[in-house]
């Protein structure tokens, strides 16, 4: 399999990495395999160039590729041709099936029945590496060997690993993650005077927050109060979904949806995410501003990255991305797929219907429309509340989602959800043949892949509905990775991926013609993905000295920025 390659080299590093900085590397170990030359070079031994080949002759071999390849990007080294990351295809032979140690390298080994170092030896060596310099000749060399351990425990698992290869897609999962790693080497402008303001003002601001908003007495003190919440809810008519216990479910996805139907409710979502969720200390935020974090890329199931809530800007409350600026010269810009999962549906499934409801423009509309449900000549404006209802619908069935779920996410009786439900049916015969078909696949087979082989395996927790949504969010994410490796392969500074969109960064007079190459990276990736069928973008600039900021947290901003300027005048005058 690896015939075609003149050098097959496996590299490893160690590094230092803080909160929010780039790597600092320490040093780096690699083996070329076919001449069996080897390398130990300690941090002033790493030069500007590698001492083995990148080009299109050569195989480049690391276990999570987009740490080695964050040292390459600190160091300047060029990005290698030809990438085969050992953990991406561990977690594709295993992904949705238990493992015996988790998906780290000391889990792969184990997976194969192969020896290698110890957990406790490993994390007694990374605390050595982390502690920092200077470190005494043995320390030094007992780092090398370390690294170079972990080298031999690659070359190891290398072989046992080749039979389960598909090669040319593993290869294109390694190219995502040297795209990976130039993103985490980015990182996000933060406005961090504001950042500190909130840190230092942010025990006070959650006491005034509740005062702001519990204006229905929910809150004592700091503290949720069922039975008032349940006083609230019947009050007010609010349908509520409950655990098996009988007890109200009090999860964030629960009044993520009941939000969307009862906007009294939005107000105490947003403040409960604000008061449990949010830990502004844990935020990633480098010397530089940035905020930078492991992306975590294919640990979720549908491949998609996973990144630390706390650490990541895009993890907590959405007011939060308030504190996201560009600096002085700069702008960034959000450029997001519209309606992405629609789309993947309509493309993949190839229900003409539901393909020209997404060529239309907007395609819950034209569902209504098609399912007869409101005139030919309706608009958004004169039939907003049906195309709500549509749209929810919609985007419902691709999660799976049952006649009780969807009428308490609606806030209509059961028989109305029973009826959209049918209506989608009707109206995209073909797409529900070939979801159905993808269930029934993966029940059959045992897995199901995405369109370049990301596979969830079925497993005994496997739930069907998840199997259901699998080839959108899969695929979606297939679509995510190759615009990212389009757009960083062309220059472009992408800053974040955020399940179905990405925020890029430019000097100013750059950003408008970085936009367009962004823009047309996601259009050639969805046609790639979709075998020639386009999703389209949309795009929110923003300009220096202007602030980003998510339409679903403005209120939320707004209201604590208030709260720390009426704090700062108290403060002033006392």
């Amino acid at each position: 399999m690896l015939a075609q390659f003149k050098a097959v080299v496996v590299v490893d590093f160690e590094f230092i990495a803080t909160t929010g900085d780039r790597p600092v590397p320490v040093c780096m170990v690699a083996h070329e395999l076919r001449s069996g030359q080897r390398w130990r070079l300690w941090q002033d031994q790493l030069t500007s160039a590698p001492p083995f080949p990148l080009g299109a002759n050569t195989l480049f071999i690391s276990y999570y590729a987009s740490a080695e390849l964050g040292c390459f990007k600190v160091l300047g080294w060029p990005k290698p041709a030809n990438i085969l990351d050992l953990f991406t295809e561990f977690r594709n032979l295993t992904n949705g099936l238990p493992t015996i140690a988790g998906a780290g390298l000391v889990g792969a080994l184990a997976h194969f029945g192969l020896d290698g170092i110890g957990a406790q030896e490993k994390t007694e060596m990374r605390e050595l590496v982390l502690r920092g310099g200077p470190w005494s000749d043995d320390e030094r060399a007992a780092i090398l060997d370390y690294c170079a351990s972990d080298v031999d425990a690659l070359e190891r698992l290398l072989p046992v690993m080749l039979p389960h290869l598909d090669l040319p897609r593993a290869l294109l999962r390694g190219r995502y993650m040297a795209a990976a790693a130039a993103m985490e080497h980015n990182g996000v402008p933060i406005d961090v005077p504001t950042l500190e303001l909130l840190r230092a003002r942010w025990t006070h601001i959650q006491d005034d927050l509740i005062g702001a908003v519990d204006e229905h007495g929910i809150y004592d003190g700091r503290t949720f109060k069922m039975e008032r919440w349940v006083s609230f809810l019947a009050a007010n008519d609010i349908p509520w979904a409950t655990l098996e216990s009988g007890q109200l479910d009090l999860s964030d996805e629960t009044f993520r949806q009941a939000a969307r139907a009862y906007p009294l409710v939005a107000p105490y979502r947003e403040l409960r995410s604000a008061l449990a969720d949010l830990r502004l200390n844990d935020l990633a935020v480098g010397r530089d501003g940035r905020n930078r974090t492991i992306l975590s890329a294919f640990r979720s199931r549908t491949g998609r990255n996973q990144p630390s809530n706390s650490k990541y800007i895009f993890g907590p409350s959405v007011w939060l991305r308030g504190l996201i600026k560009p600096p002085p010269g700069y702008g960034v810009a959000y450029v997001d797929w519209s309606q992405q999962e629609f789309g993947i549906a309509a493309a993949l499934s190839g229900d003409q219907a539901m393909q020209a409801a997404y060529r239309s423009g907007d395609p819950y509309l034209t569902f209504a429309k098609q399912a007869g449900a409101v005139p030919a000549d309706a608009t958004k404006a004169s039939h907003g509340p049906v195309r709500e209802l549509f749209k929810t619908c919609a985007l419902a069935v691709q999660y799976g989602m049952e006649a009780p779920s969807l009428a308490l996410r609606i806030g209509k009786p059961p028989i109305v959800a029973m009826d959209l439900l049918r209506a989608h049916r009707e109206t995209y015969r073909r797409f529900w043949e070939w979801s159905d078909a993808a269930v029934d696949h993966a029940m059959l087979t045992g897995s199901l892949p995405t369109v370049f082989g990301w596979r969830v395996h079925v497993g005994e927790d496997s739930n069907p509905r998840s199997l259901r949504n699998y080839p959108m969010q899969g695929n979606g994410a297939e679509m995510l990775r190759l615009a990212c490796c389009f757009a960083t392969e062309r220059g472009v500074e992408v800053c974040a991926p955020v399940h179905d969109a990405v925020l890029i960064c430019a000097p100013l007079d750059r950003l408008d013609a970085d936009i367009a190459t962004m823009r047309a990276a996601m259009a050639e990736a969805s046609r790639v993905v979709l075998s020639g069928f386009e999703i389209g973008t949309d795009v929110r600039v923003v300009r220096y000295p202007d602030r980003y900021m998510d339409d679903r947290g403005a209120v939320m901003w707004a209201r604590v920025m208030e709260l720390i300027d009426r704090r700062q005048e108290l403060r002033a005058t006392a």
